[in-house]
């Protein structure tokens, strides 16, 4: 019921429906208090109150709802307190009671909800210290407190997170180490921080303690400095393969290249594209135009020529690189390789491995290709997507989430393998916002939490890689399959959705890495995102996977597939 014009005050009759999970009354002209009834819905997941003009405190009975994982209660005129009870809250991912009139200290007992992703309480009145203990919360990467009146040091518990914002309250002291590469701006307002960050002082220059740490502390992180610049040289000469070094180019621009076994010039690719003639762009996307360009070398690489001209920006040219060596590192054979990238005050471009076959989603819409494409291959594709996003998750450093999975960013080799393109860019392009839904994926294979948060984890992945591995099996976009309407024939069959294009699978081992691939991708698209397996889960589940079939394929319908009936067994 959100987003309508709704008045008054919320019925306390609410508490009546024992069976409801979600609840939406957010952006309407709701007043009065939160009924204490709501206390009593023990199946309540999501709680979505925000932006009406609802008064009062926050209700003890609120906190007692075990189910609970999303409680948006923002733009409201919300006073007192926040209840300590949250703790109880064990199920919690989603927090956000931003811009109310609380006050007093945050409940040190929030740090027992560990597995919180997104605490937002910025414009409050809250005050007193950080809690120590929310360095504990090994999952949260959105902390908002700006705009608050928060005293005391930055506790050094507090570790490093995609998104923290500390401005505007009455912070002083030195901040962490691990904290400094986020923004300037997120620390602002806070007249008594100090530390490498852009606009603050330096800490060596508050009073006593800055001649004591010059005098006793710099010689020998000097010391120290010199060891490891010492051990760097030596590796360095032990490379077999040396990166080529970065810098601008003769016309001033920055051009590097970053991970590549031979030498690409900024001068080549504009002569082989004719300065990005439109003749050599084979596909365009969200973020930008591809080019084909045919080095004199003889390889060829594809260029992705990006939107936008922030590359006038110093501090943009700074994280894009710092970014782009991230993302230069990562080295998995089911992703295409990024081998550099060139900033240029009129055009931006990245530079690729270039795939023959094109993308998954215009090979499966091409009759031909479509049936090229046999259940071994297909089943091969899901898993080395699967393989992919598993590294992507769980074996880079940071963690690289991709945000934006479908059929359209799968490429395919000369052997019909799948590649995982355009990982990291939203990142890439966006670092200051980190894991707000910047750029919100594609229609159709977005996870339903983006309708009510600005928040991208690794489950949003999750729920992408289902609707693609979906897509591969049924030759098309699994559309209605994703929503668990009732309207659903519960009879339909897992024969009757695959691509009737190919022949009926004859191989028993394939008939149950089709039975498998359709249970995990089900799984993944389940609507609470915790509910969902990790990738690393399904990757395993891939490679291990002895099941034998408990029920014959062509019995096996949708319907029990998606209520997880699993027909697979050890």
């Amino acid at each position: 019921m959100g987003n309508n014009n709704l008045s008054g005050p919320i019925p306390s009759t609410l508490g009546y429906l024992t069976n409801l999970k979600r609840l939406y009354l957010d952006s309407n002209r709701l007043n009065g208090r939160i009924p204490h009834e709501i206390g009593s819905l023990s199946d309540l997941a999501v709680l979505n109150l925000s932006r009406n003009n609802i008064q009062g405190t926050i209700p003890d009975e609120l906190t007692h709802l075990p189910v609970l994982y999303f409680l948006n209660l923002s733009s409201n005129k919300l006073s007192g307190q926040i209840p300590s009870t949250i703790g109880r809250l064990c199920n919690l991912e989603f927090l956000d009671l931003s811009n109310n009139k609380l006050n007093g200290p945050i409940p040190k007992e929030i740090g027992n909800c560990s597995g919180m992703l997104n605490i937002t309480l910025s414009n409050n009145s809250l005050n007193g210290s950080i809690p120590p203990e929310f360095g504990e919360m090994l999952l949260l990467e959105y902390f908002d407190l700006s705009h608050n009146n928060f005293s005391g040091t930055i506790p050094k518990s507090l570790r490093s997170m995609s998104s923290l914002d500390l401005s505007y309250n009455n912070l002083e002291g030195e901040i962490p180490i691990y904290l400094q590469g986020n923004p300037p701006q997120k620390f602002i307002g806070n007249k008594g921080l100090c530390g490498r960050v852009s606009g603050l002082p330096s800490c060596s220059k508050h009073g006593k303690h800055g001649s004591f740490t010059f005098k006793f502390i710099l010689p020998p992180t000097i010391f120290v400095s010199f060891i490891i610049f010492g051990i760097l040289v030596l590796l360095k000469c032990k490379d077999k393969n040396p990166k080529l070094s970065s810098g601008p180019t003769k016309n001033g621009d920055v051009f590097s290249i970053l991970n590549y076994d031979g030498r690409i010039a900024y001068e080549d690719i504009i002569e082989v594209t004719e300065d990005f003639d439109i003749k050599y762009c084979i596909g365009t996307g969200g973020y930008g135009s591809v080019y084909k360009a045919n080095l004199p070398s003889g390889r060829v690489v594809a260029l992705k020529k990006l939107h936008g001209s922030e590359a006038q920006d110093l501090t943009f040219i700074n994280s894009f690189q710092n970014e782009a060596e991230v993302l230069s590192k990562v080295r998995h054979r089911n992703i295409v390789k990024f081998f550099g990238f060139c900033l240029h005050k009129k055009c931006m471009f990245l530079i690729y491995e270039y795939m023959e076959r094109g993308s998954l989603f215009c090979v499966l819409r091409n009759e031909e290709q479509a049936v090229e494409l046999d259940w071994v291959k297909r089943v091969n594709i899901v898993k080395g997507v699967a393989h992919a996003l598993f590294y992507l998750h769980h074996n880079c450093s940071p963690p690289v989430v991709h945000r934006d999975i479908s059929s359209n960013n799968i490429l395919l080799n000369s052997n019909l393998e799948a590649r995982v393109a355009d990982f990291g860019l939203a990142r890439l392009l966006h670092s200051d916002f980190s894991n707000r839904t910047i750029v919100a994926g594609t229609y159709g294979y977005i996870a339903p939490e983006l309708a009510y948060t600005m928040v991208v984890t690794e489950k949003c992945d999750v729920y992408s890689f289902g609707v693609v591995a979906l897509e591969v099996l049924m030759g098309r976009h699994p559309g209605d399959l994703l929503s668990s309407s009732p309207s659903l024939d519960p009879k339909i069959k897992l024969t009757d959705v695959l691509d009737q294009r190919l022949s009926p699978p004859v191989s028993q081992k394939v008939v149950k890495d089709i039975v498998l691939v359709s249970s995990i991708a089900f799984a993944c698209l389940r609507f609470k995102p915790k509910s969902r397996p990790t990738m690393q889960q399904v990757s395993q589940e891939f490679i291990s996977s002895k099941a034998r079939m408990q029920k014959k394929f062509r019995e096996i319908t949708i319907f029990e597939l998606r209520n997880q009936e699993i027909y697979l067994s050890d």
